[in-house]
């Protein structure tokens, strides 16, 4: 390998993909399915190595850096801001193995901060490959997610899932992936060539820490023991009947697998009525909609959306819809109009392409 001196020396790019989930939410961390893909937004990292041990990260997008030490000393609580993700980084890998090699490191990304979308876990990953790379140090993919996935953990102190690492890690051009989180075994599904993808921001930013999805989580975990369960994954529709929280799970899991039937069978509309259904049980029995989330979905439907739902853990972001890409712009542009109309927020929006995942940049 080149070697990276502090004075400058070679400089390396490394990028990761954001995620949007097309149906599977709240079931990651009951050991359930999940269909997410790698979108065309990205966290890309520019890092040279450093002799003193220090690991050095600056953004050109946001305010904030830090210096770090390479052995993971540092606990990420002493951190601010989004310097947290990567002292949370540094200590992982530190906890795997990885020699104390420093590097010099400059942030830049794409993926909007709180919509959903991962940016957190781009972050973690593109980071991730720059300070292997720069110690020559090797972790498998699914090692490298996990690594990621206790940063997150350590930086917000939320017990997240792994779908977003496995989703940046993993993502594959032109398909979306089907998670199983019991087994992390990720299997390609092609999307169909003409149909379009299509993320709406609500204009409201998901701060995860701050909202009730360890709550939700909790209360998942305290439902599947009192039915004698390793996990909602193993309940059955009559054990959750009149269980809201685990009802969205089981029926969320079966939803994933008749998405992924509908996308291998080019079935788009069916696809769309699954998305639809899925925002209703988030909405009604899971409660991590909002009124704006709601607004957002019922106006991309009515601008001619096969279906659309909220994405990620709710609270706030984004919502994704699918149509035909001969139409995408026409029914974007109603759907923001009519947001906008009754809201006064004017939404950005997102025609997102299925993305390779994370890798060093040629």
């Amino acid at each position: 390998m080149t070697e990276f001196g502090i004075d400058g020396g070679t400089e390396r790019s490394f990028r990761a993909p954001g995620r949007v989930n097309l149906i599977g939410d709240h079931t990651d961390y009951n050991e359930g399915l999940v269909l997410p893909m790698a979108i065309d937004l990205e966290c890309v990292v520019r890092a040279h190595r450093r002799r003193d041990g220090m690991v050095r990260v600056r953004s050109l997008d946001v305010e904030g850096g830090g210096d770090l030490a390479a052995d993971g000393s540092l606990d990420p609580d002493s951190a601010a801001g989004w310097v947290r993700y990567a002292a949370g980084v540094v200590r992982a890998l530190a906890e795997r193995g990885r020699p104390p090699v420093g590097i010099d490191a400059v942030v830049s990304s794409t993926v909007p901060v709180g919509s959903g979308l991962s940016s957190s876990a781009a972050l973690e990953v593109s980071l991730a490959l720059a300070l292997c790379d720069a110690a020559d140090f090797v972790l498998s993919p699914l090692d490298l997610a996990l690594a990621c996935q206790q940063a997150e953990r350590e930086a917000t102190g939320v017990p997240c899932g792994l779908m977003d690492q496995l989703s940046s890690i993993y993502g594959r051009e032109g398909s979306a992936l089907l998670i199983d989180c019991r087994t992390n075994v990720v299997e390609p599904v092609a999307l169909p060539a003409d149909l379009a993808v299509l993320v709406v921001h609500s204009g409201l930013p998901r701060a995860l820490a701050d909202s009730a999805y360890a709550e939700r989580r909790g209360a998942c975990e305290h439902i599947a023991s009192s039915l004698g369960l390793r996990s909602l994954r193993d309940a059955a529709p009559a054990q959750v009947r009149d269980e809201p929280l685990a009802r969205h799970v089981v029926s969320e899991n079966a939803r994933v697998v008749e998405a992924a039937a509908a996308l291998a069978a080019g079935d788009v509309v069916r696809l769309g009525q699954l998305l639809t259904d899925s925002h209703r049980s988030l909405r009604d029995d899971f409660q991590v909609s909002t009124p704006e989330l709601d607004l957002l979905v019922d106006a991309l439907v009515r601008a001619g959306a096969f279906g659309a739902r909220l994405t990620g853990a709710g609270f706030g972001g984004c919502v994704v819809g699918v149509t035909a890409q001969q139409g995408v712009a026409g029914v974007s542009a109603r759907a923001r109009g009519a947001y906008e109309a009754e809201t006064g927020i004017s939404p950005m929006a997102y025609t997102c392409h299925a993305a390779a995942g994370a890798a060093m940049v040629p």
